[in-house]
């Protein structure tokens, strides 16, 4: 497995932007995927982005379309999840996870194909 630590949450006000960063040890990052996911009080942890091993290919939830993007640094194996316009609605613990395949030709959204995940970092969007 790799160790992920997460960083840059905190406190904003909607329409603000936050840039969380998710830095990897342990394994070769280079070689796998990495996910964004999110988790509020009372619900189901739930997928917010992906970015592929070679970053070639992204994906995004609906919900954050148009405002999130992913990207990597492989050189300084680091995931960055950059969020703009947020709403109050995107409050939750953000955690980074790592594709549990090495190599994946695409990139997946289920959080059971990630084997590593980060504690966790919080942002709270005022209204």
């Amino acid at each position: 497995q790799v160790q992920l630590v997460e960083s840059g949450g905190g406190l904003v006000q909607a329409g603000g932007s936050l840039r969380l960063s998710c830095a990897a040890s342990g394994r070769t990052f280079s070689n796998y995927a990495m996910g964004w996911f999110r988790q509020a009080p009372g619900k189901e942890r739930e997928f917010v982005a992906a970015i592929s091993w070679r970053a070639v290919t992204t994906s995004f939830a609906d919900s954050v379309k148009g405002r999130f993007t992913i990207s990597r640094d492989n050189a300084k194996n680091t995931v960055y999840l950059q969020m703009n316009s947020l709403k109050p609605e995107d409050t939750a613990v953000y955690y980074c996870a790592a594709d549990r395949q090495t190599l994946r030709p695409d990139i997946v959204s289920s959080w059971f194909q990630y084997d590593s995940w980060g504690q966790g970092t919080q942002v709270t969007v005022s209204s």
